[in-house]
């Protein structure tokens, strides 16, 4: 938001209800500093998808706002939907200001689900906001004799590619397979949204989950307005008319606990593009990060350059990312229970 340079403005869905803030940017930075550092925005993805586009993005603007104006080098890190990173956050990396790390929010909720190989907390991560909060879409390329739109999908089965566990690319089609029937075969083992939109182009996998408009708009849109990509069903809590009447997941649901279900998996997709440090941070250089953040948010530069990139930016502050993954761990048990087995293989 040009012209807003002393000023941050967030938005989130926190059950049921639009949260909407407008506070004051610190004007100075707090008694800590990170000058003549590095500081690593480490990708839970390969390159050329969109957590990529978006991590590179906040790399490119991020120093000049954070204390002591340190070096931002990004990197990718792929391995299990993002797991590989959140472990490496949790355990190794160093917890003074030079690690962060930009991955999937269902990741970041992947020891609710039971995931054993998720050896972190997610309410001990130092916070810092999401870039966006987004919508995301399950498609279907369209080779001959394929689905054309999900209600094809509960009798015709597809293959879905995606990225290993942690990722929406992969929870999402079997969140529509358990809980609403569809007739889906997962894939995985791709490195990220962009090798698994080469397997459809080659014919390896018919469908994709987990595209969020975002991406869509800087990678798939020709494709999209080609009819090459299919787009047949949206999950959010927000329902979106911006390439056509796609419809919902919620139009599917058949109960009030199904409905709890989704909320569980669903609600997450508002933090599209979260941030986060490694549990310890200190309070003064989360502090630091977190209005280094909000003031990249609203910096007239690096929203020009999103708008090149075509990409969203719709940011939530590090205190309400907080707060929604704290409402989602603690929803009543026999509905986490139910979530865990609507992304059961």
């Amino acid at each position: 938001m040009p012209g807003l340079r002393g000023r941050f403005f967030v938005s989130l869905f926190l059950g049921g209800t639009i949260v909407v803030a407008i506070g004051t940017l610190a004007q100075s930075q707090p008694a800590v500093t990170l000058k003549g550092k590095t500081v690593n925005v480490s990708i839970g993805f390969g390159a050329g998808g969109g957590y990529d586009t978006y991590g590179r993005l906040l790399a490119a603007h991020y120093a000049k706002f954070l204390p002591g104006n340190p070096v931002v080098v990004p990197r990718n890190m792929p391995g299990a939907g993002g797991l590989k990173l959140l472990n490496y956050l949790a355990s190794v990396a160093p917890k003074d200001g030079t690690e962060v790390g930009v991955f999937a929010s269902s990741t970041a909720m992947e020891p609710l689900m039971g995931n054993a190989q998720a050896k972190f907390d997610p309410m001990k991560f130092s916070w810092i906001g999401s870039m966006d909060q987004d919508v995301s879409y399950c498609g279907l390329w369209q080779l001959p004799g394929a689905p054309k739109s999900f209600q094809e999908l509960m009798t015709r089965e597809a293959t879905f590619g995606d990225s290993g566990p942690g990722a929406t690319s992969h929870q999402h089609p079997l969140i529509l397979k358990n809980v609403l029937g569809a007739k889906i075969r997962a894939i995985s083992g791709y490195q990220g949204s962009r090798s698994v939109h080469l397997a459809m182009e080659r014919g390896e996998v018919t469908g994709a989950c987990g595209m969020v408009s975002s991406a869509i708009r800087s990678q798939w849109l020709d494709d999209v307005k080609s009819g090459n990509l299919k787009l047949i069903i949206q999950m959010g809590p927000k329902k979106s008319s911006e390439f056509g009447d796609v419809p919902s997941v919620y139009d599917f649901v058949k109960n009030d606990e199904d409905r709890a279900v989704l909320d569980v998996h669903f609600k997450q997709i508002l933090l599209a593009r979260p941030m986060a440090a490694p549990p310890g941070l200190s309070p003064e250089m989360l502090t630091a990060m977190r209005v280094a953040f909000n003031a990249t948010m609203t910096d007239p530069d690096f929203l020009a350059q999103a708008k090149k990139f075509n990409v969203s930016i719709d940011p939530a502050s590090g205190e309400q990312v907080q707060a929604l993954i704290s409402q989602l761990m603690n929803y009543p048990p026999a509905i986490i229970t139910k979530a865990r087995k609507a992304i059961e293989r």
